[in-house]
């Protein structure tokens, strides 16, 4: 699966922003999708997972009540909404894949990437 990534831009604390990831092929709600960020310097990091039918989704503790991953299987598109955003949410936002990923918190247990889209929040 191919995921392409888009909707970041520069913001200022308190605004919000839709990323959306729009995944190739036809096995698209096959897949665990995740969000993740990676900010200068530091590593990369879970933000949001939600299973394949989208009842099942977890957060990072930082930003829950603020963001909302969903997804739309028919549109082969999953979605990360956040609101309330701040300063420290400024990173490179990466949507990912994976048929069962076993440890979602974990950058390494998945298989697709896509290439990141950029979150600058200004304070």
């Amino acid at each position: 699966v191919q995921l392409q990534a888009s909707g970041g831009g520069l913001v200022q604390a308190g605004d919000s922003l839709r990323l959306s990831c729009a995944a190739s092929g036809r096995t698209f709600r096959r897949y665990v999708m995740g969000w993740f960020r990676q900010a200068p310097g530091q590593e990369r990091e879970f933000v949001a997972s939600t299973n394949q039918d989208g009842g099942n989704v977890y957060y990072r503790d930082s930003v829950k009540g603020r963001f909302t991953i969903f997804r739309e299987n028919a549109k082969n598109t999953v979605h990360l909404q956040m609101n309330s955003l701040k300063p420290e949410d400024t990173a490179i936002y990466y949507c990912a894949a994976d048929p069962g990923v076993a440890r979602p918190t974990r950058p390494v247990d998945w298989n697709y990437w896509g290439r990141g889209t950029l979150v600058t929040v200004s304070s």
